[in-house]
């Protein structure tokens, strides 16, 4: 439960050891259901490229996701699991409110995420600007 008393939905949790452990999504979007008591997943998608998932972010609501990040460095491959809070700026207030005290309820179940991005617009969750965020 989180301070909004906003609740996870089981397959929250479910989802997210399916793309860590398993690789069966690349992304996974969450939303908050319609009467805002609880985290639900939007969707879970196995594969897709970073310009898919960020079209799957809505310009004028907010999410939260998951982002199965690959990256290359000299001595090889990486991923990283990438933790995002989406609140658009044409989102309404009240919303961006409930998700933003809702937030820790979801991100402290996810145990292995590397990184949490919050953005606002697309230049905020930009691949480079991710990228440079994971490489520090």
């Amino acid at each position: 439960m989180s301070l909004s008393g906003v609740s996870l939905q089981k397959g929250c949790v479910e989802s997210f050891t399916e793309l860590k452990l398993k690789k069966a999504h690349k992304f996974i979007i969450y939303k908050l259901s319609d009467d805002l008591k609880e985290i639900v997943v939007d969707k879970a998608v196995s594969a897709g490229t970073y310009d898919e998932f960020l079209a799957e972010l809505p310009v004028d609501q907010c999410r939260y996701a998951v982002y199965d990040f690959d990256y290359t460095l000299p001595d090889g491959e990486r991923n990283k699991i990438v933790f995002y809070t989406w609140s658009p700026d044409d989102a309404k207030t009240r919303t961006k409110m409930v998700y933003s005290s809702s937030k820790d309820a979801l991100r402290k179940a996810l145990q292995g995420v590397a990184i949490e991005i919050q953005g606002t617009d697309l230049d905020e969750v930009a691949h480079d600007t991710v990228l440079e965020r994971i490489r520090r």
